[in-house]
């Protein structure tokens, strides 16, 4: 009789097993969750550079907010413009928490400007958004031995600025001005680099450059310049203005059609997001939740504001739930704006 009834005994503590072990899933806290494990950032980035940066000074900090204090080992993940590292979180990467991406800000839109393109396998949108600590700022700086002195006069004459490739911000910010603004600016591409394109600003080789971000070390370069009056900024790319440069416009500000800010307005939605940091599309809610408060105290936390000041790493911070809210903004876009904007920035 034991062992008739065994195959039956076998079946019920299955059965036991799996509701069991469903309900003990389901009994364990985040908090708990953490506890003992270890968690990977994978960064888009190579080491070194400064996406790399941010990548590593929140892998050192944001544990001590996390419950359990679970460790963060970086891993760099390089290719196909940052897009490997993005395609590997939204497809690849486990979905249970372990695992957050630094992935670049351009990212964010690439669907957006090229929705046809097969490399791109994922939905920005459906990413679960930590924040960025930086926000971005691009500036308009300009020679003054151009004789240009204030941004209106950047419409009556034609001026030359210094990129390094057509598809750079450089470039795109110089169309939009161009088709928005009225200015004549010509870009002149191929320089290797920020710094190469502040130097031919420096030689005289061109009026002008058009940043995407100014980080320290960037500012370092120009800022003497400006100090001396042998430069001046004209105009600022981005949301809001600097507070190192509280008088000068944003693009935004200088734009009088509401079509023509609202193309700045996506077009600087990269900007926001700066060095942005996410999970993959899977992550349960209430781990999306914790990791995104520890993404915040981390923003905070004094210890890891020291540390970025020791490193010139600006601490600018937006939260997830704000890039999020950015994105869905951006994609909803009327489609004749979004045409209108896919066609400058080619």
């Amino acid at each position: 009789m034991t062992a008739a009834r065994a195959p039956g005994l076998t079946r019920r503590t299955a059965l036991c097993a799996v509701f069991c072990g469903a309900f003990g899933a389901r009994a364990q806290s985040p908090a708990d969750f953490y506890r003992g494990k270890k968690l990977t950032l994978i960064t888009a980035a190579s080491p070194g550079g400064g996406y790399d940066q941010y990548a590593r000074l929140l892998a050192r900090h944001m544990p001590r907010h996390i419950p359990g204090e679970p460790p963060i080992s970086v891993q760099n993940m390089t290719g196909a413009e940052g897009l490997r590292a993005s395609n590997h979180i939204y497809n690849a990467a486990a979905q249970d928490g372990t695992v957050i991406g630094g992935v670049s800000r351009n990212n964010a839109l690439a669907r957006f400007y090229d929705f046809n393109n097969a490399g791109i396998q994922f939905d920005a949108r459906r990413f679960h958004w930590l924040g960025s600590p930086q926000q971005e700022t691009g500036l308009l700086i300009i020679n003054a031995k151009s004789g240009v002195k204030a941004i209106e006069d950047i419409r009556g004459r034609e001026l030359t600025v210094s990129s390094t490739a057509r598809s750079s911000p450089s470039s795109v910010y110089a169309r939009l001005l161009n088709a928005m603004y009225g200015a004549r600016l010509r870009t002149i591409e191929g320089y290797d680099g920020s710094q190469a394109c502040l130097m031919a600003v420096e030689r005289n080789e061109t009026d002008a450059h058009i940043s995407g971000g100014s980080s320290a070390q960037f500012r370092r370069r120009f800022e003497p310049w400006v100090a001396a009056g042998t430069a001046r900024i004209l105009l600022q790319m981005g949301m809001k203005r600097d507070p190192a440069y509280p008088e000068i416009p944003t693009a935004l500000e200088i734009m009088n059609a509401p079509a023509d800010r609202q193309l700045f307005e996506i077009a600087f939605a990269e900007q926001v997001m700066g060095r942005p940091f996410l999970l993959g599309p899977g992550v349960p809610a209430d781990r999306v939740q914790i990791l995104r408060a520890a993404f915040d105290a981390t923003m905070r936390d004094e210890r890891f504001l020291a540390d970025a000041a020791r490193e010139n790493a600006e601490i600018d911070p937006v939260d997830g739930a704000a890039i999020n809210a950015l994105l869905d903004r951006v994609y909803a876009a009327p489609a004749d704006v979004a045409e209108r904007l896919r066609a400058l920035a080619k």
